[in-house]
């Protein structure tokens, strides 16, 4: 049985008297024997103060780490697994559609920041998903197995990685799939996870769902085949939104 995981991205949102004091309301909500297990990932200005908070029964992560090998040197503006790490985070986000569409990430570099992910010990969440286009054309499953086969190291585990749909389309707009589509999607997903790191890797490693998750529609997709989880966006700024999306799972 595969716990479920609700992981709020914060995006670029909160300064640091507002982050501490949403931090720790959701960390006051929370209790270590919660049916489900919790993430936030907070912005990096704000990841160290978030992370030095008490917050049993909830993991702290960045939302991207560098693409280099190197823990530091001469790479102004990026911040290195280990430097995530060493602020307290156990867990990132990488890939995310917001970084491949105004970064130009490719699966590439995807696949290198995961594996430096799992390299220096932290838990990653790998974002796939297609767009609009891709979608409409009917090569929504091709690109987000393309997407699962490039970005997920050969390193990977079910213990050291996640899997998070998110149709690019969906993402703040306020349009969800049906669960029809969410259920073809995780289908394909765990079918090429298979594919790469085997069967028993596939079936114990946790894909979520994300998109325009709310509290109205939590339980419908927490209960398609396959979800094992949600990575929220603006609902995670409140705590609880983020909680009533978590109680959901019950």
């Amino acid at each position: 049985m595969r716990k479920k995981l609700i992981a709020g991205n914060w995006k670029m949102n909160g300064l640091k008297a507002d982050a501490k004091a949403l931090a720790a309301d959701i960390f006051a909500k929370a209790t270590p024997n919660m049916p489900f297990d919790m993430l936030v990932c907070p912005p990096m200005n704000v990841l160290g103060f978030v992370a030095e908070l008490p917050h049993s029964g909830v993991f702290v992560g960045a939302q991207d780490v560098a693409e280099t090998i190197k823990s530091n040197g001469a790479f102004t503006g990026d911040v290195s697994a280990a430097m995530v790490k060493d602020l307290g985070a156990t867990w990132t986000l990488v890939g995310h559609s917001e970084r491949r569409q105004y970064h130009g990430e490719t699966n590439a570099i995807v696949k290198q920041k995961a594996l430096n992910a799992i390299n220096e010990g932290l838990t990653v969440v790998i974002c796939i998903g297609e767009t609009l286009a891709e979608r409409e054309t009917g090569k929504a499953v091709e690109v987000v197995r393309a997407q699962t086969r490039e970005c997920v190291p050969n390193e990977a585990t079910a213990e050291n990685c996640v899997i998070a749909y998110e149709p690019v389309w969906a993402i703040g707009t306020g349009k969800v799939p049906t669960t029809a589509d969410v259920a073809e999607i995780h289908a394909a997903v765990r079918d090429e996870i298979a594919k790469v790191l085997g069967t028993e890797t596939a079936d114990k490693m946790r894909i979520l769902y994300g998109g325009s998750v709310k509290p109205e529609n939590a339980k419908e997709l927490l209960n398609v085949e396959n979800v094992d989880g949600a990575l929220i966006g603006g609902a995670s700024l409140k705590a609880d939104s983020f909680f009533a999306i978590a109680e959901a799972v019950k």
